[in-house]
């Protein structure tokens, strides 16, 4: 049977019997935790409560003074986080490092730490003055911010911290604790070349997710008490209003890492158990906008040179969210970006600046909307205009009506394929003539994951993966395949980066005047595959050929 406290108290010498039982009779008359009575009578101190309550608990008693601990447990915690949280590691269990901690009673403090530095952590108990003595002897007067986990460097954990001096109504926005755990998510996630950051609430826990290469991965969760704390970071960090829970906000966080720019667009979703939060990032310095670098074979990128050469029309890129089509126009933007042409672009965000081009964000709230924008453009004399994504049948009207003008219309649709952009453009109520009249191209365009080269190595793929592709031994034969192993470098997924498959349908006699006619969406794929038009699967097929992807990737992300 567990000991009761007042014996602690007795067994340590803190208190005499008759004093427990002079508190037993006070707590029968009036009620209330036998602690709390005994200080309030003076006979024990708060640190005594603290210390026997620990020990009642479960938690080892530490002698910090008579332990001399090695270096290499020392520093196994930084020291910025040893000072902030008052533990000091005294030794290893294993794989388990024990923290000695002044305030053992703390339920939480075990938890944030083991985040921070994620290793396995358990507790002991000493007291204040013993951990203060100890902090100064292993210490000394070493101050700094904590690197987090192993791979982040404390000088980006500074560069990340924006420095807001805002009145908050939550105290723990502010305490240093959030600020590190916020920076070192974002850290890590920039480190790992993440697309999007999750923060997710729910009942009994709070998700930290990243999506890396299209693919999302869970990280360790942050301590799930501090998930308002986290977010409302999050919040005041993208100036947002953090008394709004109950609607949905947008906002944006710019930040520098290493002298590189960085920007995060931040969306916020009530949700049942607390706000769920999205952060977007876009990494400039990992961007590289060369129409080279965009990932067309030597054939297609001769092809789009001359598209996007030509004085009017329309050219459309097509594919689902995250496919890449906002870096594929950017590249095609910069490559034409020259003294003698204006460019005007209409963005919802504005991604990336792109010096020399006039740009402008979309705002329906205050009725600026990519139809009234499209007006305002063409009366700015633009010889180039790029319209953030055709959504409704004025804006597609306008973009048309600008390509008739003589200005080279640049834009995005959500299709599966190429030739599916004419029917979502006659939903939309555009006139067949007027398509086949300004239609120059649209591309169509998938991203797969790259087999990671570090640990590539060829496999002979089986019947049914074949049969996925429609293909048979006979048709591979002499063909080599390839997938990754999983190494230290990808993670052990096999994949490291992304590779983009790209479907291009010239607009040539035999596609306008199939337009023209009314051609059903299979209809116009024939002829455009006639005319020379190599589809999303084709490109998936050279691809797995070439041994940048696998069939696992192309099956995914493209059809027949």
């Amino acid at each position: 049977m567990a000991k009761r406290i007042g014996e602690y108290f007795v067994d340590m010498g803190i208190t005499l019997e008759r004093e427990i039982d002079e508190a037993l009779v006070s707590q029968e008359q009036e009620s209330g935790l036998l602690g709390e009575i005994l200080m309030g009578f003076g006979y024990v101190t708060r640190e005594d409560l603290d210390f026997a309550l620990a020990t009642q608990s479960g938690l080892e008693v530490v002698d910090l003074d008579s332990l001399d601990i090695e270096d290499g447990i020392i520093e196994r915690v930084p020291a910025s986080i040893a000072e902030q949280y008052q533990v000091i590691p005294v030794w290893e269990d294993g794989a388990t490092l024990v923290l000695a901690m002044a305030d053992a009673n703390n339920p939480h403090l075990i938890d944030e730490i083991r985040f921070m530095l994620n290793v396995d952590l358990r507790g002991a108990v000493s007291n204040e003055e013993a951990v203060m003595r100890a902090l100064r002897k292993y210490y000394g007067g070493e101050i700094g911010p904590s690197r987090g986990r192993e791979d982040v460097d404390a000088s980006d954990l500074e560069l990340l911290d924006t420095g807001e001096k805002q009145d908050l109504e939550e105290q723990m926005i502010n305490d240093t604790g959030v600020v590190k755990l916020v920076n070192m998510i974002l850290l890590q996630a920039i480190k790992d070349k993440a697309a999007d950051v999750h923060l997710e609430p729910f009942e009994t826990d709070f998700k930290v997710r990243y999506r890396i290469d299209g693919v999302l991965y869970e990280m360790v969760p942050p301590p799930a008490h501090l998930a308002s704390a986290m977010t409302s970071r999050v919040k005041v960090m993208a100036h947002l209003d953090i008394s709004e829970r109950r609607l949905p906000q947008d906002g944006r966080i710019e930040l520098t890492i290493g002298g590189k720019p960085v920007d995060l667009r931040v969306s916020t979703l009530p949700t049942m158990y607390g706000e769920s939060v999205v952060m977007r990032i876009l990494d400039r310095s990992n961007i590289s906008l060369d129409i080279e670098n965009v990932g067309f074979k030597k054939r297609d990128l001769e092809t789009l040179r001359t598209l996007i050469k030509k004085p009017n029309g329309v050219i459309l890129v097509c594919g689902p969210t995250g496919s890449g089509k906002t870096t594929t126009l950017y590249s095609c933007l910069s490559e034409i970006n020259t003294p003698d042409q204006k460019i005007i672009t209409s963005e919802d965000p504005v991604e990336f600046d792109l010096d020399g081009i006039i740009q402008v964000a979309i705002q329906p709230d205050i009725g600026l909307t990519y139809a009234s924008i499209l007006r305002a453009v063409l009366r700015q004399d633009p010889d180039v205009v790029f319209v953030g994504e055709i959504r409704d049948h004025e804006t597609a009207g306008i973009a048309i009506e600008a390509a008739l003008t003589g200005h080279l219309v640049f834009s995005t649709l959500h299709t599966n394929d190429a030739p599916s952009v004419v029917a979502r453009l006659a939903d939309l109520k555009c006139e067949h003539f007027l398509i086949s009249a300004t239609l120059e191209a649209v591309i169509a365009q998938r991203l797969v994951r790259r087999i990671c080269m570090n640990c590539k190595a060829p496999y002979s793929p089986t019947d049914d993966e074949l049969s996925e592709l429609s293909l048979t031994i006979d048709d591979v034969a002499g063909r080599e395949f390839h997938y990754g192993k999983g190494c230290k470098l990808c993670n052990d997924t096999g994949y490291k980066g992304r590779a983009a498959l790209f479907e291009i349908m010239l607009g040539n006699d035999g596609v306008k005047e199939a337009i023209l006619n009314g051609a059903t969406t299979n209809e116009l794929r024939r002829v455009a595959v006639s005319s020379g038009m190599k589809t999303l699967r084709d490109a998936g097929l050279e691809s797995i050929y070439d041994g940048v992807t696998t069939i696992e990737e192309v099956v995914k992300e493209t059809s027949l």
